[in-house]
């Protein structure tokens, strides 16, 4: 199954005097989109070429986002979260749309807004859940695609239909009908939520169902809660195994599975790892809204990072929501989802960034990018010294560029004055 991408502009290209993460200094040559060269600073470059001077800037794989909702992004000084937990989010946002809030408008500005805020942090590829409901239809997955070509040839953005639960028996009609109505509009991933379904197995397979006959993949939350009695991780590995889906799977959240024994968590691991299911992890949005009946020993709210990358499967982390009532802080900065993974989620500062670049890519259906040749050209320089300084600091120096094309540029001017 094809992932979106849009067409970015490409051109022959230097990115001169890079400093590579183990410390090279290179030139980066890059034509048609892809890395062409790496060859040591000041060596042969192409007549006509444009060079980019890099100035010793750290150049690294772009970063992603693997799980946004642009959508209900910069809304939090307009939707209240009385109980501050994920119930009070929701019926926050139920009560603010139901007072006309949100318009198309407002949603393709808001969303604009959010995408531009990662690229200039340096994402080149984001993937957004898009509210999908009997009681908006596909109006929120319109918006949305507007604010797409807005930064068309930019960034690459995926679109799954996040649909309102229930999905199933007769309460579900309405949500399903609008499911449809979001394929028929165009999006590209066919997301829900099981575990908040009376029939979980149900929603998964109805959902690999509708992916496998509009030839999309899948994204799913999963588990997005600290009771251990709610596991439906398995089963979504299962199914996999089991309709033998082709395009990629993606569990979200999956925050149960951290509050598993650790056989069970290497057991569960093992099995997503062989179905070929992505986990993505959400650090910023579970830090706040998991764990406020837990006064003693507050659990984290993250997915069991560890055994999930020793059993070989693919783990992103990702920043989910972004001011508003499901998380009213953040950044839309990838590095700072990094930093989180590293303080709360116990892994090394190399392991982190991968987890935000080729983690991402690789749920996403995208082409690796390890500064190579024959890599796609999506890179960012960095003011930073090395990848945990950068993943520290989070300097706003940063050259932002998708398939070679220089697309945002950040500066940052700071001085003690005596």
């Amino acid at each position: 199954m094809t992932p979106h991408t849009s067409t970015p502009h490409t051109s022959t290209g230097v990115l001169a005097n890079a400093r590579l993460a183990d410390g090279r200094r290179v030139d980066v040559h890059v034509a048609d989109g892809a890395i062409t060269a790496v060859a040591p600073s000041g060596a042969d470059r192409p007549a006509g070429a444009t060079v980019h001077e890099i100035d010793d800037r750290l150049l690294v794989p772009a970063l992603a986002e693997p799980h946004a909702h642009v959508d209900k992004a910069l809304t939090a000084d307009v939707v209240e979260n009385r109980t501050g937990d994920l119930l009070g989010a929701i019926d926050g946002w139920i009560a603010a749309a139901a007072r006309g809030t949100f318009t198309h408008d407002d949603i393709v500005d808001r969303a604009t807004r959010a995408l531009e805020a990662l690229v200039l942090h340096g994402a080149t590829a984001v993937r957004t859940h898009v509210n999908v409901g009997e009681a908006i239809g596909a109006a929120h997955v319109r918006a949305v695609r507007a604010a797409r070509e807005q930064l068309a040839g930019l960034v690459d953005v995926q679109l799954v239909a996040l649909t309102t639960s229930p999905m199933t028996g007769a309460d579900g009609a309405g949500n399903r009908a609008a499911l449809a109505e979001a394929l028929e509009v165009g999006v590209d991933v066919v997301g829900g939520c099981p575990h908040l379904d009376p029939d979980p197995a149900g929603v998964i397979r109805d959902a690999f169902r509708a992916a496998t006959e509009a030839g999309l993949d899948v994204d799913l939350h999963t588990d997005e809660t600290l009771d251990a009695t709610m596991l439906t991780l398995p089963e979504i590995a299962r199914q996999v195994d089991e309709v033998g889906f082709t395009g990629t799977v993606t569990a979200s959240h999956c925050v149960s599975l951290g509050m598993q024994p650790p056989d069970v968590q290497r057991d569960v691991a093992r099995q997503v790892a062989a179905a070929g299911v992505s986990v993505v992890t959400l650090p910023q949005t579970n830090l706040f809204l998991q764990g406020r009946d837990h006064p003693t020993a507050t659990p984290r709210g993250l997915t069991a990072v560890r055994p999930l990358l020793d059993a070989g499967a693919v783990v992103a982390a990702g920043a989910d929501n972004v001011q508003d009532p499901f998380n009213p802080m953040g950044r839309s900065d990838p590095l700072e989802t990094a930093a989180l993974m590293v303080m709360a989620g116990h892994v090394s500062a190399d392991e982190a960034f991968q987890l935000v670049s080729g983690g991402v890519r690789a749920a996403m259906g995208l082409r690796p990018v390890t500064v190579a040749v024959g890599d796609p050209a999506d890179l960012v320089a960095i003011g930073a010294p090395t990848v945990r300084g950068a993943i520290a600091d989070a300097p706003h120096d940063r050259l932002v560029f998708r398939a070679g094309r220089l697309v945002a540029r950040s500066e940052e001017s700071r001085r003690i004055v005596r």
